[in-house]
């Protein structure tokens, strides 16, 4: 993982000296008139988009790039600056990539604000900075913007904002909701008109557009000035920390992932190990809430701690939210590969998705440019995102945190589970496909778990999955001997040819001798291109594989719970 990480990284790097190169080019041309300008920096970023995102049109089709860019092209000399950076926006977020945007910081003193802020929580927005004189309306729920539903307001401005889910996309309407230009850009807000707030009960709040300049001379009030104490938990400014929550739970707050100058993480997970062995503790918190990625090798040393915890019998809790995006992603479908659980709210990062940003300055506006370099498919790495593909990483546990527990500075989720020490268990998802490393875990867990002498040595193994010491096992008891390559490939959908090996060979390592149940003959979709066919007689004959097997290629974790439920029955 780490070295992906540099190979992503240094791909970022050489992407924005190729494009800085070709600015400097372009800067020795006779100065251009400003709609040629303009019509050169769009050319720019559609070709920059085309040559280095890995697949640009893989949500939207090209001629809608092709459209948007020549309605841009047929008002360049009549608009503003800052609708012109918008119309640069609008052709990137076609591409559905949360990664992949154009930064509005070159005009952003020619923004106009309304001095208003709305926040979500639990299902619903709620006006959390208002003026002075509103300051009593604070936390009402806004229903409405200009008569237009919260969900018809994001639907306008998915088109102006870049997100692959809609998790991302409310977080992205949050952080740019008081943005004037924005509602009257997408049709929401006529030109320099106020924005209209309907809040729950029926009154209408009316908010005047402001400029950038005057913005800083509005007094406004905070939802936030009135709550005055606050968790334990709360964000701190802090890379990570941690402290126990009470003798039996420990808490780790993990706020961004880069290694923190004056704590290595090295340092900072010797130091958790310590804490840890000086306890008694049944419960490990990973708070991975306030994380908006980096580098997603950094934690490794501290995985490597809370494994041996795990293996000590403690369990592992990850803790998501909306802000947790990009590397922590990664991250958080790590913990679930090591079997931890994940409580709290749905997050703005995708699960698969476009990532491994490269960034570029347009030749004559300046405008930033954020483009995604690479395609991270953590399915060809990790059993845990099996059949989840780019949409956002779901909770295993859903415990949003409310309005009122906001006010009255609690964490609603570890609350939740401080009052909850039972048990948890991950989402099922008993449709997604099963892979090899998964089957094996369940073929263990039927064999009676016997721990296994050493370690397989599989080289593509991250050491701390949840099925590391079923892997081990099948080594060590000759149910598999690994990939052609040498590898394990744990993550690889399991075919039913694997299946029947797998299942036979630990039927014999346990010294089985299943009676035939079955008469009929093997179905034509197990016999096509079978490898060992004798395993898939055997196996069918005994009844260990399912009735249908082989009727579709892939197999689901369903049918291999089901297998191994056979397998066990024999014993």
């Amino acid at each position: 993982m780490q070295r992906s990480t540099f190979l992503r990284r240094t791909g970022g790097l050489a992407l924005s000296a190729a494009l800085a190169l070709g600015a400097c080019a372009q800067a020795a041309e006779p100065a251009l008139s400003p709609a040629d300008a303009r019509q050169q920096d769009l050319d720019v970023l559609y070709r920059s988009l085309v040559q280095y995102h890995p697949d640009l049109f893989a949500n939207t089709p090209e001629a809608d790039f092709l459209a948007r860019k020549a309605e841009i092209e047929a008002r360049l000399a009549g608009e503003s600056d800052v609708d012109f950076s918008l119309d640069l926006q609008s052709l990137a977020a076609l591409a559905g990539d949360s990664h992949t945007q154009v930064s509005l910081n070159a005009v952003a003193d020619q923004v106009r604000f309304y001095p208003m802020v709305l926040t979500w929580y639990d299902g619903h927005w709620y006006l959390t900075t208002a003026e002075q004189a509103h300051g009593d309306l604070l936390g009402s729920e806004v229903t409405a913007v200009n008569d237009h539903s919260m969900e018809a307001v994001l639907e306008s401005f998915s088109a102006l904002l870049s997100a692959d889910n809609p998790v991302k996309l409310r977080r992205q309407y949050r952080q740019s909701c008081n943005v004037a230009d924005l509602y009257e850009y997408v049709g929401l807000v006529p030109e320099g008109g106020d924005l209209e707030l309907t809040l729950a009960g029926g009154p209408v709040l009316a908010v005047e557009p402001v400029d950038a300049a005057a913005l800083g001379s509005v007094s406004l009030a905070r939802l936030s000035d009135q709550i005055t104490v606050s968790p334990a938990t709360a964000a701190t400014e802090d890379f990570y920390w941690s402290a126990p929550l009470n003798d039996v739970t420990y808490y780790i707050q993990y706020n961004t992932c880069r290694e923190d100058p004056e704590l290595p993480m090295e340092t900072f997970a010797a130091q958790v190990q310590t804490d840890l062995d000086a306890g008694d503790y049944s419960r490990v918190l990973l708070d991975l809430r306030n994380n908006g990625g980096g580098s997603d090798g950094v934690i490794w040393p501290l995985l490597a701690v809370l494994r041996q915890e795990m293996d000590d019998g403690a369990q592992l809790v990850g803790l998501i939210g909306e802000t947790t995006f990009s590397s922590a992603i990664i991250n958080a479908v790590e913990l679930q590969e090591m079997g931890a659980v994940l409580v709290g709210e749905p997050a703005s990062g995708s699960v698969d998705h476009f990532g491994s940003v490269g960034s570029f300055a347009l030749p004559n506006s300046g405008v930033q440019v954020g483009v995604s370099t690479k395609y991270i498919d953590l399915g060809t790495l990790l059993d845990a995102d099996a059949g989840r593909g780019v949409e956002s990483l779901e909770p295993d546990v859903t415990v949003p945190q409310t309005m009122a527990d906001t006010l009255a500075g609690r964490d609603t989720a570890v609350e939740w589970l401080l009052d909850h020490p039972e048990q948890l268990e991950q989402r099922a998802y008993p449709d997604a496909p099963l892979t090899r490393g998964r089957f094996v875990g369940l073929l263990y867990e039927a064999a009676g778990s016997s721990a296994p002498s050493e370690a397989a040595g599989f080289g593509d193994l991250l050491g701390v999955e949840w099925y590391l010491p079923a892997v081990n096992w099948a080594a060590e008891a000759g149910v598999t001997g690994g990939t052609a390559d040498g590898t394990f490939a744990a993550a690889r959908p399991l075919t039913w040819q694997e299946a029947a090996v797998f299942l036979v060979r630990t039927a014999d390592a346990l010294g089985l001798e299943p009676e035939a149940v079955r008469t009929a003959p093997l179905p034509d979709g197990l016999t096509a291109g079978a490898w060992d066919p004798d395993a898939l007689a055997r196996a069918w004959r005994w009844g260990l594989l399912p009735e249908d097997a082989g009727s579709s290629a892939g197999i689901t974790r369903a049918q291999g719970a089901a297998m191994a439920d056979r397998l066990q029955a024999l014993l």
